[in-house]
């Protein structure tokens, strides 16, 4: 089995810290000695592990000043009601989507289960990318049942917001019914997304969202980069 590099296990353990709550957002982290000494290494490790994290947006430097906490780790509820704007939101980000697909499709047998449809069944497409304060977070996949939603991808076009684009479809509210969680490693093409190193921890998340009468309208897919989000579990969201 391959070993760690050290600056990469130097960088999870700061992110980690930052995680914590022990360095706050806009605070200075402890000068390259000082790590250097923590850490037993020399400060060219440093240096990598600290432009790893920088890379990731979790660092920025200030010439003549040290390193700073760029964000902490944002609380995301996976509850009965998941929505993305208002999860932000609450916690004081700006939230975004970007579009990266539209399409129309076959479903596969896991999806055409997901939506109670018949096996090779058309369904609706949308890959995305979601955003706070302009960082990316997650990359998702949002799948509909094309018969009862034949004009989605036009409203999702025009507004990027799944609730929004629902609504327009006449779904004025919509529930989860089940959400499973699995840690991962993020993809090279995850990575590029997301702005992270390939083989980094990410965290898939896949739910079924259903109207008030029980019938699903949503299989999702959201691959959540693993150092910038935090999902709780068991609120009513």
């Amino acid at each position: 089995m391959a070993r760690t590099p050290v600056w990469k296990s130097i960088a999870i353990a700061l992110t980690d810290d930052i995680a914590q709550g022990r360095y706050e957002t806009g605070g200075k982290l402890p000068a390259e000695a000082q790590l250097s000494a923590r850490f037993g290494v020399n400060r060219h490790t440093v240096r990598r592990a600290l432009s790893e994290m920088a890379e990731q947006g979790l660092v920025h430097s200030r010439r003549g000043a040290g390193v700073f906490v760029a964000a902490k780790p944002t609380d995301y509820p996976i509850g009965k009601r998941v929505r993305f704007h208002q999860n932000l939101t609450r916690e004081g980000r700006s939230p975004a989507k970007r579009i990266l697909t539209l399409e129309t499709r076959a479903a596969s047998p896991r999806e055409a289960n997901a939506l109670q449809l018949d096996p090779g069944s058309l369904v609706h497409v949308y890959d995305g990318l979601s955003l706070a304060d302009s960082q990316p977070v997650a990359l998702f996949q949002s799948i509909f049942p094309a018969y009862r939603f034949p004009t989605i991808l036009e409203a999702l076009q025009e507004q990027s917001s799944v609730t929004a684009a629902l609504r327009h479809c006449g779904v004025e509210d919509y529930t989860r019914i089940e959400t499973r969680i699995t840690a991962k490693l993020a993809t090279a093409t995850q990575a590029l997304h997301l702005k992270i190193a390939e083989g980094s921890p990410i965290l898939r998340t896949t739910g079924i969202n259903a109207d008030p009468k029980g019938r699903p309208v949503e299989f999702g897919r959201t691959w959540f980069a693993g150092d910038r989000v935090t999902l709780t579990v068991g609120g009513e969201s």
